[in-house]
């Protein structure tokens, strides 16, 4: 497995994007890779992100505005060729449905729960990271 894992992290809200930095910490668990984040505020900044290359996953805020995580997960799930997996962050547990209609590969709710965010994270990263092996 590899060393370090990058991990964008998208929200137009600070305070979420940190949420997610102090719930992962050094690394989401003992045997996943140290994480370097990324950090967009936009879908412009996403997009250039993306397209620069080397994420292994993606954290979307489904309650990000104007463009929301689920519509932007959709988006990049049809136009980046081998789209890292995204962790959407939702709302509301009733919510889940839209995650898999926007076709994210795992969901949390808001505010952040750093166990349940952190075991969410780190079975996306081996996943990513087992298959690019």
């Amino acid at each position: 497995m590899q060393s370090t894992a990058t991990v964008l992290v998208y929200s137009d809200d600070a305070n979420t994007r940190e949420q997610v930095r102090l719930a992962t910490g050094r690394r989401p668990a003992s045997d996943a890779p140290e994480v370097q984040f990324i950090e967009c505020a936009t879908l412009p900044a996403v997009l250039k992100e993306l397209d620069r290359g080397g994420i292994d996953v993606c954290v979307l805020d489904g309650e990000a505005v104007p463009a929301g995580g689920m519509g932007v997960c959709r988006q990049i799930k049809d136009e980046i060729f081998r789209c890292p997996p995204v962790l959407l962050l939702i709302g509301r547990p009733q919510d889940a449905w839209l995650a898999t209609w926007s076709r994210a590969d795992a969901a949390v709710t808001l505010p952040v729960e750093p166990v349940e965010f952190a075991d969410a994270l780190a079975s996306l990263l081996r996943s990513r990271l087992s298959v690019g092996a």
